[in-house]
């Protein structure tokens, strides 16, 4: 089965930490949501989507129109990890608010990839339920130094819950 990551990214930061997410995976076709269209999700079992989080806790902006794209589209019968970036430190009330969006958006999607929010320092995320984040926070401004280590640990774990 092949392996869609869709990204949103503004400063390359989002595109550089899905590269590396793919070569981690095995290989993923990479797709920028600026140029995706609501069939694009149709062509793949297996889906990563991710986006940085912006302003007061929203997905990226190519994200926003895409998001839209999406919104009728069938996630059923597809596996769908979430991963998000952001900044603890600057927007620690909003910290990877945009895991709570990427939810949304896949709707009816079976979701795999809730990690932990040990090792993060931040007041309040959207993406947070029952204690954990709902897909894969990472903090390139801050904890750069930990995201091979999470990635590693978040793949072999989303494989582990069937994707």
């Amino acid at each position: 089965m092949s392996i869609g990551i869709f990204f949103g990214s503004d400063n390359d930061t989002t595109t550089d930490v899905c590269e590396r997410l793919a070569k981690k995976l095995g290989g993923a076709e990479l797709i920028n949501v600026a140029d995706a269209d609501a069939d694009a999700i149709n062509k793949f079992d297996k889906i990563i989507l991710a986006s940085s989080t912006w302003g007061d806790g929203e997905l990226q902006s190519d994200w926003e129109s895409y998001a839209e794209t999406l919104s009728g589209a069938n996630f059923g019968g597809k596996v769908v990890g979430l991963l998000a970036l952001g900044d603890a430190d600057s927007y620690s009330s909003t910290f990877c608010d945009a895991l709570y969006h990427l939810k949304n958006v896949a709707k009816g999607a079976k979701l795999v990839g809730a990690t932990s929010t040990d090792g993060y320092e931040f007041d309040e995320s959207k993406g947070v339920e029952g204690g954990k984040f709902v897909g894969l926070a990472i903090d390139e401004v801050n904890q750069d130094d930990k995201t091979d280590e999470r990635l590693d640990a978040w793949v072999a774990q989303i494989k582990g819950e069937g994707f």
